[in-house]
This record gives structure tokens, C-alpha cells and sequence, in this order.
């Protein structure tokens, strides 16, 4: 069994999910970095986080594919022996961004599968692991955060299938947070706003318009760094008697001004 705290970071191999894969492992935890497909990518992330003396191993999995599930924990258990933080982080954006009344059902269900049907039972799977692993690792202090969106509350009608699945993790949260609060297991929710990664590049100009315009309060474009020390402070124990919390890190984007 790992000496060290050990993280699983869903969909690891670029943008958000690196820059948490990092973060965690400049604190000191060994990272299973997940991919779906960009394996020399993820390859990468192994190399950096291992300069900082930690453990990282690579694991393919489609996370929004239940059958990868049971592969998942089996190889958490044989490289690691334990699981102290989960990360749900994996997602997607619509191929293409299409009108409320054009969505197609098929981009509707991929969104489902990704970003919200496939977080719910590997967290479902790997929680109970977690309540067990309770009973026997002595100093075992686990977490649950799922990174989600300000579409989660913010209507964007062009891509209402991505809000309609952050919007599930929000719920998705506060359930898990209240089911495993009796086990000392708290379940966060971070809540990205603009942040440059591949999947703003196609809407950078218009964004760029925006926050000069004033949408933010904090004037700049946020970088997927900016989420990774979030989730650090998180693992770092910060906030215990906290559960169910969401952290903002969206540049001020959710306070109501006049």
C-alpha cells in the first residue's frame, strides 16, 4: 500500500484536469492520471508530476463507459492499495453548439454519459471503497470533488446539454456529500468559470469581448491552475467541518451587481 495519500484525477491528460494531476502532486499525492484517448499527452502529465518525488501512473479509461469502472478500482488497488481523493473532472463540450430547440438527442445523451451518468456510478463504486478503507487505514482523511461549471446555474442556450449535466453535478454533490457525511467522507464542488483550455479556443474572441466588458470583477480570462490550487487547498484538510461546500473560481462571474 502507497505510504502516501493517493488521488485519481478523471480526464488528467490536459487543461483542468493536468493542472489538478499537478497541483496535487506538489502537495505530496501520488496521482493516478486517467485519459480516454490522448495517451502521449497524459504521458506528459506522468513525467511532470513525478519531478515532484511522487508516484504517477497512467490509466486509460472512458469514464463515461460503466464497463470501464471495475478496471478503474482494480488498478487503484494493484498500483496503490488505497484511494484518498477522487476527482471528477472528465467531461466534454457539444461537438457542436446547436440551439435549444435543434439539440439533438444524440449530443443530449453523450453529454449525460460523460459528464454526468459516469462521475455518478465511479463515485458510486469507489465511495463504498472508500467506507471501507475507513475501517483499516489508520490517519485516512478522504475527499470527493467534482468540478462542474458556472453553466451549472448560468443559461447558455446554445449548449444547454453541457448546463443540464453540471447542473446534475451540483446535485450530484450535495447527495453524495450527504449520504457519506456519516463517514467522515466530504464531497466538494468547484465551480470553474472562464478558464482558457482547449475547449474556450473556439470562443476565445467572444470571451475576450466580454470580460473587457466588464463580466468579471476580476479582469482576466482563468487559467486551469487557477482550479488546481483550489482543489489543493481542499485536499489539504482546509475546511473540516465542511461538506457539500462549492468553491468558486470563476473571476467573481456568480455576484449579483447593481
Amino acid at each position: 500500500m502507497s505510504s502516501n495519500r493517493v488521488a485519481l484525477v478523471t480526464g488528467a491528460s490536459r487543461g483542468i484536469g493536468k493542472a489538478i494531476a499537478l497541483a496535487l502532486a506538489q502537495n505530496g499525492l501520488d496521482v493516478m492520471i486517467n485519459f480516454a484517448s490522448q495517451h502521449d499527452a497524459a504521458a506528459q502529465v506522468q513525467k511532470e508530476a513525478a519531478r515532484f518525488g511522487v508516484r504517477a501512473e497512467l490509466l486509460q479509461a472512458d469514464i463515461g463507459h460503466t464497463a470501464d469502472h471495475p478496471r478503474v478500482m482494480e488498478a487503484l488497488a494493484e498500483k496503490f492499495g488505497r484511494l484518498d481523493v477522487l476527482v471528477n473532472n472528465a467531461g466534454v463540450a457539444p461537438k457542436v453548439r446547436e440551439d435549444l430547440l435543434a439539440a439533438s438527442e444524440e449530443s443530449f445523451d453523450r453529454l449525460m454519459r460523460i459528464n454526468l451518468r459516469g462521475p455518478f456510478f465511479l463515485t458510486q463504486r469507489l465511495a463504498r471503497w472508500m467506507v471501507k478503507l475507513r475501517q483499516t487505514v489508520i490517519d485516512y482523511c478522504p475527499a470527493i470533488v467534482n468540478i462542474s461549471s458556472v453553466s451549472a446555474y448560468a443559461s447558455s442556450i446554445n449548449r444547454a446539454e453541457y448546463c443540464m449535466a453540471k447542473a446534475g453535478v451540483s446535485m450530484m454533490t450535495q447527495l453524495y456529500a450527504h449520504r457519506l457525511a456519516e463517514f467522515g467522507i466530504p464531497v466538494f464542488e468547484i465551480r470553474p468559470g472562464i478558464i482558457q483550455t482547449d475547449m474556450t479556443a473556439g470562443v476565445q474572441e467572444k470571451y475576450d469581448h466580454l470580460i473587457a466588458g466588464g463580466l468579471t470583477p476580476i479582469p482576466r480570462w482563468g487559467t486551469p491552475e487557477d482550479v488546481g490550487k483550489a482543489v489543493a487547498a481542499i485536499v489539504q484538510g482546509f475546511f473540516p467541518f465542511s461538506t457539500g461546500e462549492v468553491f468558486n473560481v470563476d473571476g467573481g462571474f456568480h455576484l449579483r451587481r447593481l
